[in-house]
């Protein structure tokens, strides 16, 4: 047990030197070595009639060797009163380990654990020498600079000595001077295992694996990071939402940013590339081709067909006796339009025919002026007029029997004849 009153004073006094203790943080970085000097208070075991005094003090040298331990030899010198004739001189030596904690912060408050030899010299001659263990708990503060520290600590001695084993409190108070290079400390603020000097990704979720920059990976390449990722085999190359789901705005099954076709028609069938088929190659698509399987390399109108001497137009029809267009036929002229469009070196020849009803002269000016008219049209919707050579036959070559309503219909029409390909 020990005195009551004298470790009352013990604990005042490291109280007072922990307040004084009030700087910017703890001197000693990992890499640097210290040395230091301390004076030492000691509440001595009751059963050694000592008093409780400030009796010497000790010396240390260490290395800061983690960010979390020091590694320390300290020696000891104390002087230490008793009842008359019962002085009692120590000399110790012990090896420490420091767990420090909070390095760069207001406080570096420090764990301490020791084992050493201690040498006991009572006065009247009697030398003993005793294992010593030691544990405690102390406070760096920083002074003047980042060098330059106060140390304060309170100990617990246990001494293995012959007249029985020992407890005596220790405080000390002092100061610690570190020197040498501090070890370039590595800071990893989110834990991912990769310092934030490199970390391309800062703020990473813990737990969550990364590449060597720091963030986190994305197997599929769509920009989703696989954590987050709710359709990590996307395609490359796929837009993709905030899921990392693929984007298909046309419906057709193959993703934007892939798809070079877009707004296919839902239903239609489509290649890799999002755009609709065109089995034989005729530049219309098997949806829309009415001569499905034309040979490779024959020119086709826009339906798919093969143009052969003469393009056709039925429904192309004009007033009575009269060069204006019908609204009826512009929808087959529009389609003529774009047959010519689709095969650019293709130049026709406009046919304009009539019946027999009136006069040879008359009819012959009338079909004239009507193939004109579908010169015009087409010239009017991209084609070049270079490629639009126009001629009227008026009655000259029917291609049915005048005699009768449905024969003459026939014989008024507008063909177009191929001149070149």
């Amino acid at each position: 047990m020990r005195q009551e009153n004298g470790m009352t004073l013990g604990y005042c006094l490291a109280l007072g030197l922990l307040i004084l203790a009030s700087a910017v943080h703890a001197s000693d970085q990992p890499g640097q070595f210290y040395t230091g000097a301390m004076g030492t208070y000691i509440d001595s075991d009751r059963d050694r009639s000592l008093r409780d005094e400030i009796a010497g003090g000790q010396i240390q040298f260490g290395y800061a060797l983690s960010e979390y331990f020091n590694l320390e030899l300290d020696g000891q010198l104390l002087d230490i009163n008793g009842s008359p004739g019962a002085d009692l001189k120590q000399k110790a030596i012990s090896f420490d380990v420091l767990n420090v904690h909070n390095r760069d912060g207001t406080f570096s408050p420090y764990l301490l654990g020791g084992i050493g030899w201690v040498n006991s010299e009572f006065q009247g001659g009697v030398d003993d020498d005793n294992l010593q263990l030691k544990a405690g708990f102390g406070l760096l503060s920083d002074l003047f600079s980042d060098r330059l520290s106060l140390r304060t600590e309170v100990l617990i001695r246990w001494e293995d000595a012959r007249g029985g084993d020992f407890r005596d409190l220790l405080v000390n108070a002092g100061l610690q001077y570190a020197f040498g290079n501090a070890r370039t400390r590595t800071v990893d603020s989110d834990s991912d295992g990769v310092e934030d000097a490199g970390d391309r990704c800062p703020g990473t979720p813990v737990g969550e694996a990364v590449d060597n920059r720091g963030c986190e990976f994305d197997a599929d390449g769509d920009g989703v990071v696989n954590g987050r990722d709710s359709c990590p085999d996307t395609l490359r190359g796929a837009v993709v939402d905030s899921r990392g789901c693929a984007v298909d705005g046309d419906g057709d099954g193959v993703p934007d940013g892939i798809d070079q076709c877009k707004g296919t028609p839902r239903g239609a069938t489509v290649g890799p590339d999002g755009c609709e088929l065109d089995s034989d190659g005729d530049g219309v698509v098997d949806r829309l081709d009415r001569c499905p399987g034309t040979p490779a390399g024959v020119a086709t109108d826009v339906k798919g067909c093969e143009i052969k001497a003469a393009i056709n137009l039925p429904d192309v029809n004009f007033g009575t006796n009269s060069d204006s267009l019908l609204l009826s036929g512009k929808g087959t002229l529009d389609d003529a339009a774009a047959t010519l469009r689709k095969n650019p070196k293709i130049v026709v020849e406009i046919g304009g025919h009539t019946d027999s009803q009136g006069a040879a002269e008359y009819n012959l000016s009338l079909s004239e002026r009507r193939a004109k008219t579908v010169q015009a049209y087409l010239a009017g919707k991209g084609i070049d007029i270079k490629r639009l050579k126009y001629r009227g036959y008026g009655e000259t070559q029917p291609i049915a029997s005048n005699e009768s309503a449905a024969g003459r219909a026939e014989n008024r029409r507008v063909v177009l004849r191929v001149l070149s390909r």
